[in-house]
């Protein structure tokens, strides 16, 4: 288990938002699938808070084929 990494009350495993967006930004641009792998997580864990950090606009994301592609998003 890593520093980002932590058990939950009920046993499942958590992931920071952090070790999401270090992820993105090591593989950049970054399937959900590289995510996943990277984090440790399901790539269905992965969809799903990526798409959260999407609409904090941390991230952005881009249709490729039938994936999503992951990029950070630039700072203003």
């Amino acid at each position: 288990m890593t520093a980002d990494e932590s058990t939950g009350g009920d046993g499942r495993q958590t992931y920071s938002d952090d070790a999401f967006i270090e992820a993105v930004s090591e593989k950049q641009p970054a399937a959900t699938k590289e995510v996943a792998d990277l984090v440790g997580c399901t790539r269905r864990n992965a969809d799903y808070r990526l798409r959260r950090l999407e609409d904090e606009g941390k991230v952005t994301s881009k249709e490729a084929g039938n994936s999503l592609i992951w990029s950070i998003t630039s700072e203003p």
